[in-house]
């Protein structure tokens, strides 16, 4: 196909594949007469897979993601489903990069279509086919149109209300005295220009100005259980704890009877808080399976961790230096409404509980930043608990902060 052509569907079930030399996040919209979502439900994704007639599909990372579309299923009103596409890792654009979206019978697997964008080049976000209805005939059209501002420009385009990170003020200039700062991540501060050269790295001290309650111990006394901002070296009898964890998130809804629908991630980033890749239900494997996700939690009831994430830490790459473990309500849901939140590690061969951090504190936010493992030069790991909200109902909104927090 080319950009603007169609055909007439001849299957009332139909999938849209997009397949990129790099991975790409797929999502379909449900578009009423105006052009736009009926509500928020409409938007469907990895973080909200299935709607009316209209299902997203994970490729696993070992195929495209998919988009499926029955027809026969689809409510009356919607006369219109967008198939979107944009590259996973966070800035990059499609300069370069040649998508293909392959239209197939659902039931059979064949193919009915394939189409490849033209001329891409900033665009970080792509209108690429749409389903619609003419004339009570379901069709299939190339679109291509691209987005500079990445998935929330075609979201709210089409009605979606995007509730991501606020904007950051600008970091202050540093004062003579300030503390030092991570040697690691010293030379790329966000919103401050890089130091020359010729200055010496901070030493590896402490974390700057830390709040009250901060501290580092260590694991040679057993279960140690945090405060907001404490430290705990992963060490035991002076050697490393280079071996499998898991990080248990779990929390409880603050009123009986009501479900709390909450998403638990990691974020992986490298030395100078570049961001490596993101490990949700959406993505269960990540950094060559060294880290992987057990799935998603749709109520959060129910004793025990809600949710489990595995890391490997003697399996990670050298340059997987920082790991930020959030919870995000994608429903809208706040934190106010949600009790007994905490996380734990764990160590994964015995299940014996290392470090727990029980969030003691709730704000009117959707998004919370709950611990982060940092990796020292000496090859040890510290966790620290956090218990900082956000403003963002999705992992990807959770990327800039938790880069600032490290």
């Amino acid at each position: 196909m080319t950009p603007g052509s169609n055909i007439p569907l001849t299957a009332a079930r139909v999938a849209v594949d997009v397949a990129a030399p790099v991975r790409l996040d797929v999502s379909g919209l449900l578009l009423g007469a105006n052009g736009k979502v009926r509500s928020d439900d409409d938007f469907i994704f990895y973080n909200q897979p299935a709607g009316p007639g209209v299902t997203y599909r994970s490729g696993g990372g070992s195929a495209p993601d998919a988009i499926l579309v029955d027809t026969t299923a689809v409510p009356a009103g919607i006369e219109k489903i967008v198939v979107t596409a944009s590259p996973d890792a966070a800035g990059q654009t499609f300069q370069g990069i040649e998508p293909t979206a392959t239209l197939r019978n659902a039931d059979d697997g064949s193919v009915l279509a394939t189409f490849t964008p033209p001329q891409l080049g900033t665009e970080t976000a792509l209108v690429v086919v749409e389903i619609y209805l003419r004339n009570g005939a379901w069709k299939a059209r190339a679109v291509g149109q691209g987005y500079a501002n990445g998935l929330a420009g075609i979201a709210t385009d089409f009605g979606v209300s995007v509730d991501e990170e606020p904007t950051p003020a600008a970091a202050p200039t540093p004062a003579p005295a300030a503390p030092p700062v991570d040697p690691r991540v010293a030379a790329t501060m966000p919103s401050m220009p890089a130091a020359p050269a010729a200055t010496p790295p901070a030493p590896p001290a402490a974390p700057a100005a830390p709040a009250p309650g901060a501290g580092k111990i260590n694991l040679d006394k057993g279960r140690v259980s945090l405060q907001k901002n404490q430290t705990v070296s992963l060490v035991k009898g002076g050697r490393p704890l280079l071996s499998q964890v898991k990080m248990g998130l779990g929390w409880e809804p603050a009123y009986r009877g009501k479900d709390i629908d909450l998403d638990a991630s990691v974020i992986a980033y490298g030395p100078q808080r570049n961001h490596l890749d993101s490990c949700y239900f959406g993505k269960l494997s990540i950094l060559n399976g060294a880290i992987k996700h057990s799935g998603d939690n749709l109520t959060g009831e129910g004793a025990g961790d809600d949710e489990v994430i595995v890391v490997d830490l003697g399996r990670l790459p050298a340059d997987a230096t920082g790991l930020v473990f959030t919870v995000n309500s994608f429903s809208g849901q706040k934190f106010t409404e949600v009790a007994k939140a905490y996380c734990r590690l764990m160590d994964a061969a015995t299940g014996e509980e290392l470090v727990r951090f029980d969030l003691t504190t709730a704000e009117p936010q959707t998004g919370v930043m709950m611990a982060k493992l940092i990796k020292q030069f000496s090859g040890e790991w510290e966790m620290t608990a956090m218990g900082e909200f956000v403003k963002s109902r999705t992992v990807r909104g959770m990327v800039k902060p938790a880069a600032q927090a490290l």
